[in-house]
């Protein structure tokens, strides 16, 4: 009789749902899909969908639960699985995708992508997810909420622009604009002391943006970006993976003498 070694619970999130797909893996390397559920996400859905898990599984292996991340509907979930001490994974979005292509699906819906994430899951070594520290993540809303600033300041710099070059540009219309621009620079000046009042209440944290900022060309705004996007280096292996992350990893298309691509960054 085939003993099982891996348990994954494959989970496609959505805004008000968690379409969950149970597999596992046997010890002749056969993988079996055996139980689908459609969940709430929210707190009583997450109670609800790991008391089912745990019936419905082996109690004497552990069981992943692999997600991919979606925007920030997948948060909450995590946070409470890892609360609880359950192993959680969290997976790029176009991991999973690019996985999907190879199974040849004709059909895309919900419980395929479920099935698909558990079966992911099951066939890969995937790190645990740990949630961040309050710190990394309190950083990492500042400086996702600067970004927003600067994008907005930028979108009304080149309405002011355009407005200039109007035949005859509207001067109540630039001075709302201005007046935008104003309050927008007040936030960014904000957040910025928000910032730095973190990182000085954290000596570790100032210690190792110090050390990251002695990289030629890293100030301290991308010093503290680059830790919160990832909790500190936390899932960070070595410089390959950290340049692949933030998409700038060189990509090169080579195969024989008939197929050769350019060289591009995958960004």
């Amino acid at each position: 009789m085939s003993k099982v070694v891996k348990q994954v619970a494959g989970i496609d999130v959505a805004q008000k749902e968690l379409v969950v797909t149970l597999g596992h893996l046997l010890d002749d390397f056969s993988i079996e899909l055996f139980a689908y559920k459609v969940f709430k996400n929210s707190d009583s859905g997450f109670k609800t969908l790991v008391e089912w898990t745990e019936k419905q599984t082996d109690n004497s292996i552990a069981v992943r639960y692999v997600m991919e991340a979606t925007g920030v509907y997948h948060q909450k979930f995590a946070y409470y699985l890892s609360t609880n001490k359950l192993e959680v994974s969290i997976v790029l979005p176009n991991k999973i995708s690019n996985y999907m292509r190879t199974l040849e699906l004709k059909t895309i819906t919900d419980k395929s992508c479920s099935q698909a994430i558990a079966q992911f899951g099951l066939e890969r070594r995937l790190d645990i997810w740990f949630k961040p520290k309050v710190v990394y993540k309190e950083l990492q809303q500042l400086t996702r909420e600067r970004d927003q600033i600067v994008q907005e300041r930028s979108i009304i710099k080149n309405q002011i622009h355009a407005e200039i070059v109007e035949a005859k540009p509207n001067q109540k219309s630039m001075e709302r604009m201005q007046a935008r621009i104003r309050f927008l620079n007040s936030q960014e000046k904000e957040i910025k002391e928000d910032i730095n009042s973190l990182v000085n209440e954290n000596p570790d944290l100032k210690q190792i943006i110090n050390r990251v900022t002695t990289i030629p060309g890293v100030g301290e705004l991308t010093a503290v970006i680059v830790l919160a996007e990832t909790n500190g280096f936390e899932l960070i292996r070595n410089k390959s993976q950290l340049s692949s992350y933030a998409g700038l990893d060189v990509k090169e298309k080579q195969s024989g003498t008939s197929v050769k691509g350019k060289p591009r960054i995958s960004k």
